[in-house]
């Protein structure tokens, strides 16, 4: 079995919440079939959870004294909330998980407001669609290996969004699959081939 990883220096997750990752985690494993089961939320439903947690997210860059523009949207049917400016890499955190905790905090305040839980994505800076881009290219070098050596590979631990972005590249490629596997904060993926 390979193992690779992605370079960097900073590996901590500790920040990653608990909520997030068991949210992101039903999200990873939720099948088609229930998915038609339930009942889709209309989209002012959901442009209202953005602007709520847009405003909770307004607040917070106040208290900081942080500058940033807010945009709300919904996309692939979910709210998402995006802070663009100068100065906001303090609110990514080290590999995102200062975004993940703002995220389930924003998460929260849509809860509190709605009754219901939220899906809502926030990205800070740009961060998570850099992010995507870079997991694309481990996911694909994974399936090279594997195709190639015929082994399974192992990938660095990452988080709920991380292996989300991995499975559905991985999903997209004939000739394999993949898995999660372990407990956080050191559940990763497994790229094999498909029997």
């Amino acid at each position: 079995m390979t193992d690779t990883s992605i370079p960097s220096a900073d590996q901590s997750l500790d920040e990653e919440t608990a909520a997030s990752v068991a949210t992101e985690e039903a999200e990873e494993s939720q099948g088609e079939a229930e998915a038609v089961e339930k009942k889709a939320p209309a989209d002012s439903d959901l442009f209202r959870q953005s602007e709520i947690a847009a405003d909770y997210v307004e607040g917070l860059l106040d208290i900081l004294d942080y500058d940033g523009d807010i945009d709300e949207l919904v996309s692939g049917g979910r709210p998402v909330v995006e802070v663009v400016g100068g100065r906001l890499q303090n609110l990514v955190g080290q590999r995102g998980a200062t975004l993940e905790a703002l995220q389930e905090l924003a998460r929260l305040a849509v809860f509190r407001q709605t009754g219901s839980p939220s899906r809502l994505l926030l990205d800070i800076g740009g961060y998570r669609a850099a992010r995507r881009k870079e997991l694309a290219a481990v996911a694909k070098n994974a399936v090279e290996k594997v195709k190639e050596y015929g082994e399974p590979v192992r990938l660095e631990p990452m988080s709920a969004f991380e292996r989300k972005c991995v499975h559905d590249v991985v999903n997209a490629m004939s000739g394999v699959e993949s898995e999660s596997e372990g407990v956080e904060p050191n559940r990763r993926i497994v790229v094999r081939p498909v029997d």
